[in-house]
């Protein structure tokens, strides 16, 4: 009998080569290829078409059924999946070990199973003892879900096939099934895409939801191949840092929603619970007076959220080079911010060590943080608070322009929700779009170049910083 042929596929992106190498030719990831079984060549490699059958083509306008969602009562998840889990669909679920995902998943297959709706919950990491006691602490030993320690691809199928058609199935986790045909370990890239595959299928002919649980590698990534992402209709994301007692869930793919969204949870005894109020929660521990902090006004998906950026500006200690540390935000961003600053305005961190931290474990990705992260940096500088009562958004250009970032009323909106006076925000270009509304009682500080902001914290004048005002700021009618 001939021996299969084999080939070395990478589990970072996925590609395949013939032989072995240190680094992967693809995607430049070290150390990252594994040996599975070739493929073997199907009917159609000689590119005859024998036995097909070909579809009838639609036009493209037409009406669509809306589609049926679960909602499963935990609104925080419903906001980030869109209405819902929807059926005959597939999400992904990742996250570091111990976030949380296992624990918000048995929350809502019990909020479902409450409903009446019929939820398995499949596990091949823990024993049917292990999910019952953790249900025990949670408080959720009474809700009718249908548990069960399994992780052969076959048995699963099995199982998803016999009974009444389930309508939502959890696999905690995709890294644990394994299919003997396919020649590997469990967990590796063949095992994972296979078994995927196989459960998506399964779930569009069943027309049942199903939610595949994934772990992540060292570098907050997927693990296996990134083709497991594009095999499933959502890929949401658990984040949180274990030190805080918060967890975002980010949607990063949503094919029947918003990308972009996030939830908010806050881990307990009882399991993750909702925050329905972010910005006041983010906010809640600050301290006005303190120099090298600013509120920053972002928007995560379609939700406007508050958080608080400190920073630290301190003599370099020794000879070496200056520090830069930065959490939650993106590190190559505070060198450009700080190049700016000094090329454009003449304000040097060059011997000074430079720390910047998003309070409460949030991360920002948007470019409409750099007002917000130079007025840190400054207000540490010159050891002088911001207003308590600002907030700040917006882009800061290379010239050290400031340009207007979108969704800004809705970032005015929930200032004034939470008390704010004062918004600093880019000067409006006259003549370009709509107006801007704002919200009455709130009073708009317009910068258009770094400098500006420069001047008004470097400036020896205190009296708008008592009153709670800056000079430029303007009440709006």
């Amino acid at each position: 009998m001939p021996k299969p042929a084999t080939r070395f596929v990478c589990t970072a992106c996925g590609a395949a080569f013939a032989k072995w190498a240190g680094q992967c030719g693809a995607c430049g990831a070290w150390n990252t290829l594994t040996e599975e079984v070739a493929p073997r060549a199907g009917p159609l490699a000689s590119g005859a078409v024998v036995g097909g059958q070909a579809v009838p083509l639609v036009p493209l306008q037409g009406e669509s059924e809306a589609q049926p969602r679960l909602a499963s009562r935990i609104a925080e998840l419903d906001r980030v999946l869109g209405g819902g889990f929807v059926q005959g669909s597939a999400v992904l679920v990742g996250g570091d070990p111990g976030i949380g995902k296992s624990t918000l998943l048995l929350q809502a297959a019990a909020a479902l199973a409450r409903a009446g709706r019929r939820v398995l919950y499949l596990s091949g990491e823990e024993s049917v003892s292990q999910i019952r006691l953790r249900a025990a602490r949670l408080g959720l030993a009474e809700a009718p879900v249908a548990v069960a320690s399994v992780s052969a691809l076959r048995d699963l199928l099995a199982t998803l096939a016999t009974g009444p058609r389930p309508d939502l199935a959890i696999v905690d986790s995709i890294q644990t099934v394994w299919l003997e045909e396919a020649g590997a370990a469990p967990g590796t890239v063949a095992q994972v895409r296979s078994a995927a595959a196989e459960l998506i299928r399964a779930a569009k002919a069943r027309d049942f939801a199903l939610v595949l649980v994934g772990h992540v590698t060292k570098e907050g990534a997927l693990a296996g191949p990134r083709v497991l992402e594009h095999l499933v209709d959502a890929v949401l994301y658990l984040e949180g840092d274990r030190g805080h007692v918060f967890r975002i869930l980010r949607g990063v793919k949503n094919r029947f929603g918003a990308t972009d969204e996030i939830g908010v949870f806050e881990m307990t005894a009882r399991g993750l619970a909702e925050v329905a109020n972010p910005s006041a929660l983010f906010l809640a521990e600050r301290r006005g007076n303190v120099s090298g902090s600013a509120v920053f006004a972002g928007v995560e998906g379609t939700r406007p959220v508050l958080v608080e950026i400190q920073a630290l500006v301190s003599r370099r200690a020794g000879e070496g080079p200056a520090r830069r540390a930065v959490v939650g935000w993106d590190q190559g961003r505070l060198s450009l911010l700080l190049a700016v600053l000094e090329a454009r305005c003449g304000v040097s961190f060059g011997d000074r060590d430079v720390f910047l931290n998003v309070a409460g474990g949030l991360k920002v990705g948007e470019p409409a943080a750099d007002l917000a992260v130079a007025a840190a940096l400054l207000s540490a500088l010159v050891d002088r608070p911001t207003d308590a009562d600002c907030v700040f958004f917006g882009e800061v250009g290379l010239s050290g322009e400031v340009r207007m970032v979108g969704q800004a009323e809705a970032r005015l909106k929930e200032a004034a929700k939470l008390g704010f006076a004062t918004a600093c925000l880019p000067k409006r270009v006259v003549g370009r779009g709509r107006a801007l509304a704002v919200p009455e009682g709130l009073r708009l500080w317009e910068v258009g170049h770094l400098a500006d902001l420069v001047a008004s914290l470097a400036s020896s004048d205190r009296r708008a910083g008592r009153e709670g005002a800056h000079p430029r700021a303007e009440r709006s009618t």
